[in-house]
């Protein structure tokens, strides 16, 4: 059986780091992001939303 968090009680135990995905991406809208040996492309489109790619 699969346990499932429930987010919505977000106690410091539970607590989900939060990042601005606009920090991230700079100016420019886009930002690498390495998850081991994987490079990924995260991406703000023209209509504010997130794109992953890798």
């Amino acid at each position: 059986m699969i346990e499932r968090q429930n987010f919505s009680q977000n106690t410091p135990a539970t607590r989900i780091p939060e990042h601005d995905a606009r920090d991230l991406t700079g100016n420019d809208g886009l930002a690498q992001i390495k998850l081991d040996d994987q490079v990924y492309v995260l991406r703000i489109t023209r209509a504010g939303k997130l794109i992953l790619t890798k």
